[in-house]
């Protein structure tokens, strides 16, 4: 597992820049940034170098936030390549949450996921996924 940065945002001008306003003056580097939102307020997933000291940061600059456990698999960029890795989740009886996906190259993409049960991974790996680890993603706090 990795550990997810997440913070609440409302959804109103400014709040945005100023959450990655106080992340840059700390010295922490995001690496990938994504927001689910609403009209009040806006979910932000945030992949960081050192996601517990940004945590904190952000928490005494107002913001809430917290740290996630998310899992990462590098899966094949084509056709099929989510629907595989989703249907190996689904036959290990767990419970995924919420997922987001994105590419670090044409060849494969990272597909993140929040799952309930913490085994998946080690299993996920046993059948031969290829499990993204915290150190491919952030400076490790």
């Amino acid at each position: 597992m990795i550990e997810q940065l997440t913070v609440f945002i409302q959804n109103e001008k400014g709040r945005l820049s100023g959450l990655c306003r106080t992340l840059a003056d700390a010295n922490i580097n995001m690496h990938d940034l994504f927001i689910a939102d609403t009209s009040d307020f806006g979910v932000v997933r945030v992949f960081c170098d050192t996601p517990q000291a940004a945590a904190k940061v952000l928490d005494e600059a107002g913001f809430r936030a917290s740290v996630t456990k998310v899992l990462a698999v590098r899966v094949p960029n084509e056709p099929g390549g989510l629907a595989h890795l989703l249907e190996t989740i689904e036959s290990m009886g767990a419970n995924i949450e919420y997922g987001y996906c994105f590419s670090r190259g044409e060849a494969t993409a990272i597909d993140v996921l929040k799952v309930v049960d913490d085994a998946v991974e080690g299993k996920l790996s046993e059948a031969g996924f290829d499990v993204v680890s915290a150190e491919e993603v952030y400076k490790l706090d």
